[in-house]
């Protein structure tokens, strides 16, 4: 029964440490949407180039850079909170045409 009780009291105190480790990397990529705004444009000069509305009223954008050629996609919680998704360099912007209607491309 000891040893069933320290295997438990081990496993639980090893859960809470791995969620609190999970937690910090989480919010190491977030912070209110007017400062992770400001550090795009001034760290990057990145400006928005599009912008959705994703699943449970979460807003979600594609920042990026024609000098740089950096891209970031972030996304913003109704509250006000954005986090960093992606990024990357090489950004382009492409406008491809719709294929004809009809054809199964």
């Amino acid at each position: 029964m000891m040893k069933t009780m320290i295997k438990l009291t081990m496993s639980l105190g090893l859960t809470v440490l791995v969620a609190q480790q999970a937690t910090a990397q989480q919010n190491r990529n977030c912070a209110p949407r007017e400062a992770v705004v400001e550090r795009l444009a001034t760290t990057y000069g990145e400006s928005r180039q599009s912008i959705g509305l994703g699943e449970q009223g979460m807003v979600i954008e594609t920042f990026a850079s024609d000098d740089t050629g950096t891209w970031t996609i972030t996304v913003t919680t109704p509250n006000g909170l954005t986090c960093l998704v992606a990024s990357g360099q090489s950004w382009e912007e492409l406008a491809e045409a719709l294929p004809p209607q009809g054809n199964d491309a």
